[in-house]
């Protein structure tokens, strides 16, 4: 029997709002840790060996008597922390059906020849400071230790601050490559953020690649003004740049079939009887490829400085994260495509425009792939996100009949 509902159930209220029915876990802020906490006593109580990496990414390691500890490990997992009012499934679903997994081979008495870890990545979704999949590319190197000591997060505080608040040291960031040579292989199994799957009737999918994609903070200034005597010919109204940035913005990413999406502004002063004086915008983008990206931003920065000329405001664009096509492991894919296909049937492969985790080892070399499991709703980083137990089930299934082969190296 799967012990995936048990668990599951133990960490679904951890972080939700009971207003929205979202979920808030945020790097190092309290529904975060609690998480932590969770995937340690879980963990520990399967006498799993746990630690803490130097970029605060979580580890409960598998390494049976007899089996060499420095032997290239199959690794699992995705996150556990969310975007503001994220959805239940995106990120948990992976260290929870991991954990189960390892359950089910573990039950069926399956003997590994090499280690096997899971892993949750931390602040994979950048909600706090701004950059995706921040635990990864610090492992990696693919972000700077300096950079993501220095970014400031919504509430004020940097990551730095707020990682030695949390009882961690921001002095131990930086590239682990020692513990990325680890990684023989990644496997991460998440809920679909589409709705192929819903289309093609099957549970379980398999990923081809990711869009290239990245974030960009526009800063639009102007002058402060009085919302009543300030006539409409004399203001310098950065929000109004903003507006006609945010069309032009729909307009070229419906037009070249991409996605361009403003989600977060700030405002300065803020208030509904003043003329702002500084508005931040920041611009998700996405395309097919990497010239269509380009593009497509291109297209965007150009707009928001006409939209700045015509009414005497300025703009500024920072690019803040990019990441390139990252297409996965073609063998790898199509080895966990076929032995979660002997477990739960047809496994359909699907692009995605998403970042994933799997995507920042895959751009560092390390052979990944990742499952799909099936999204009644279509809808993600959303309490609408949602699957069903009985595909959850499945992903399980698929999960475990890919383990069950590659730890033991199992034809």
């Amino acid at each position: 029997m799967s012990t995936f509902d048990g668990l599951w159930a133990e960490l679904a209220p951890l972080g939700r709002d009971a207003g929205t029915g979202g979920y808030r876990r945020f790097a190092f802020e309290r529904a975060e840790l609690d998480c932590r906490e969770w995937f340690v006593a879980t963990a520990r109580a399967r006498g799993l060996d746990v630690e803490v990496d130097r970029n605060t990414n979580l580890w409960a390691w598998w390494v049976p008597a007899g089996v060499d500890p420095s032997a290239p490990a199959l690794v699992l997992g995705s996150h556990l922390d969310s975007v503001p009012d994220g959805g239940a499934y995106d990120g948990p679903l992976g260290v929870v059906s991991a954990f189960a997994a390892l359950d089910a081979v573990r039950a069926a008495d399956v003997a590994p020849d090499r280690p096997v870890a899971v892993v949750a990545f931390a602040d994979e979704e950048g909600a706090r400071f701004g950059i995706a999949c921040a635990g990864s590319r610090l492992m990696t190197g693919a972000l700077d230790a300096d950079r993501a000591r220095g970014l400031m997060g919504r509430d004020g505080r940097t990551m730095a601050e707020a990682m030695s608040a949390a009882g961690f040291d921001p002095g131990s960031l930086g590239p682990d490559p020692e513990r990325v040579a680890r990684i023989g292989e990644f496997v991460e199994l998440h809920i679909e953020q589409g709705r192929n799957l819903v289309d093609q009737g099957v549970p379980v999918g398999v990923a081809e690649s990711i869009w290239p994609h990245g974030r960009y903070r526009l800063t639009f200034r102007g002058v402060a003004d009085h919302a009543g005597t300030t006539r409409m010919q004399d203001r310098h109204d950065p929000m109004l740049a903003y507006a006609r940035t945010a069309i032009a913005a729909e307009q070229a990413a419906r037009a070249a079939d991409a996605r361009a999406t403003f989600g977060r502004l700030e405002v300065e002063p803020n208030g509904t009887n003043a003329v702002p004086s500084v508005v931040r915008a920041w611009l998700d983008a996405r395309a097919a490829d990497q010239a269509a990206l380009d593009d497509l931003v291109g297209r965007i920065g150009t707009s928001a400085a006409d939209g700045a000329r015509a009414n005497g405001t300025q703009v500024e664009v920072v690019t803040e994260s990019t990441t390139p096509l990252l297409t996965f492991d073609l063998p790898l894919r199509e080895r966990v495509r076929a032995l979660a296909g002997s477990a739960v049937g047809p496994v359909p492969v699907l692009p995605t425009a998403a970042g994933h985790d799997a995507g920042i080892l895959t751009d560092a070399g390390v052979p990944a792939a990742m499952l799909f499991v099936r999204n009644p709703t279509g809808i993600s980083h959303s309490p609408d996100e949602h699957a069903e137990a009985e595909d959850c089930h499945e992903g399980v299934r698929a999960l475990a009949a890919v383990v069950g082969a590659l730890a033991t190296g199992a034809s």
